[in-house]
C-alpha cells in the first residue's frame, strides 16, 4: 500500500510539473499589454511592428496593432564573443538598440558596457528581414563599430542612433554622462568610422558659456560626474534636425527622475537650440515630458514614422506597479513654428 501511495504521489507530481510547464509556455504565447521594457525602438515591416529593447540578447516584441505585443526570440542566443572579450564583466545583457532600414537591409546597433564605467562598445548586427519565419531571416553580427576606454576617452560609447543627412552622409549619435552626447560620421557601409573622424560633443548638461564665463568642461575621464544626459535620438523633419535626449536619472524605479528634452538645428552638425535659443551643448534643452504622479522617470525615447504619422515611444516607471519600467507610446505632431507636440497616448 505504501508503495502504491508513493507511486501516486510521484504521478501527481509529474502531472503538476507538466501542468506548470504547459502553463508557462501558454503564458509566453498569450499576447501581453503594457509590456515591461527599457530603451525601446520600433520599426514596421509589411503589416507587423517590431519592437527592440534592452534585454538579454536584445529583447524583441511584435504586434499587428501597437496594442497587443508578442515576445519573439532575442537577437542573440548567446553573448557575442567579441563583446565578452572587450568587456570583462559582460554576460549578455545588451542595452539600448537602434533599428533602421537602408538599401534593403536592417541595421541594428546595440550597446555593451560595464555598468557605471565607460568600458563600452557599440556593435552592429544586420538582417535582410525581421520576419522570423522568412527563410532569409538571419542576424549577422559585424562586431564593434566604436568603443570607449577609461582614462583615455571622456565619453561613453552607448545609446547609439543612426541618421543619414540630406547629403546622404551617415552619422552615429551616442553617449551617456562623461562629456555628454557625441556625434561621429560613419563610412557609407554604415559599419565603420569615416576615415580620420573623431567624436564631437553635441550636447551636455555641465557646460556653461557667457562672455565672462567661457565653456567649463570636465576633462577628467575617470568619473562620469554629474553630467546626466544620454539616449540621443535625431530625426529630420522639413528644414530641421531635431535632437531628443534624456536627462537626470533612470533605472531607480519610483526614485527615477528621467525626463525628455529636445532642440533643433539647420545642419546635422548643429548647433542644436531649444525653444529659448539656448544651445544643448551648453546646458539647453526644452522639456518634452517629465514624470507625474503615476509615471516616474519617463525617458530614453525614440521617434517612429508610420503611414504619415509620427510616434514617440519611451519607457516610464509605473508607481502603481512597484516602479516597474513599461512601454509608452504617444502620437507626435509639429506646431506652426515646427516644434514637437505630444498628442494622444496610443499605448
Amino acid at each position: 500500500m505504501a508503495k502504491a501511495v508513493k507511486g501516486n504521489r510521484l504521478s501527481l507530481s509529474v502531472v503538476c510539473f507538466c501542468f506548470l510547464f504547459l502553463a508557462q509556455i501558454k503564458a509566453e504565447d498569450i499576447p501581453q499589454r503594457r509590456i515591461g521594457v527599457h530603451d525601446p525602438v520600433m520599426i514596421k515591416q509589411d503589416g507587423t511592428y517590431y519592437l527592440f529593447t534592452t534585454g538579454r540578447g536584445i529583447s524583441v516584441w511584435s504586434s499587428d496593432d501597437m496594442q497587443t505585443w508578442n515576445r519573439e526570440r532575442p537577437v542573440f542566443d548567446e553573448a557575442p564573443q567579441w563583446a565578452v572579450d572587450a568587456i570583462p564583466t559582460f554576460r549578455g545583457h545588451i542595452w539600448a538598440p537602434d533599428i533602421s532600414l537602408h538599401n534593403g537591409q536592417y541595421y541594428l546597433y546595440y550597446s555593451v558596457s560595464a555598468f557605471g564605467k565607460n568600458t563600452s562598445c557599440i556593435g552592429l548586427v544586420t538582417n535582410k528581414t525581421l520576419h522570423p519565419d522568412d527563410p532569409e531571416f538571419e542576424w549577422i553580427d559585424h562586431g564593434a563599430v566604436i568603443c570607449s576606454t577609461p582614462n583615455v576617452d571622456n565619453w561613453n560609447a552607448i545609446d547609439p542612433n543612426l541618421i543619414i543627412d540630406e547629403q546622404g552622409r551617415p552619422f552615429l549619435f551616442y553617449g551617456s554622462f562623461w562629456d555628454g552626447l557625441q556625434m561621429i560620421r560613419l563610412s557609407d557601409d554604415l559599419m565603420t568610422l569615416y576615415p580620420g573622424e573623431e567624436p564631437v560633443t553635441i550636447a551636455s548638461r555641465k557646460r556653461t558659456r557667457s562672455p565672462e564665463n567661457p565653456p567649463a568642461i570636465d576633462n577628467n575621464p575617470v568619473d562620469a560626474g554629474g553630467n546626466a544626459i544620454e539616449a540621443p535620438f535625431v530625426v529630420r523633419r522639413g528644414d530641421y534636425y531635431y535632437l531628443f535626449a534624456s536627462i537626470d536619472y533612470c533605472c531607480k524605479g519610483v526614485e527615477s527622475t528621467y525626463k525628455m528634452i529636445y532642440g533643433r538645428a539647420n545642419r546635422i552638425e548643429g548647433p542644436y537650440l531649444d525653444k529659448e535659443g539656448k544651445e544643448l551643448l551648453f546646458g539647453g534643452g526644452t522639456i518634452l515630458m517629465e514624470g507625474d504622479e503615476r509615471w516616474h522617470g519617463v525617458g530614453h525615447n525614440a521617434v517612429a514614422h508610420f503611414c504619415g504619422k509620427d510616434y514617440l515611444l519611451f519607457h516610464g516607471y509605473d508607481a502603481s506597479d512597484e516602479g516597474r519600467s513599461k512601454l509608452r507610446i504617444f502620437s507626435l505632431s509639429w506646431d506652426s513654428e515646427k516644434w514637437p507636440v505630444l498628442n494622444d497616448e496610443v499605448y
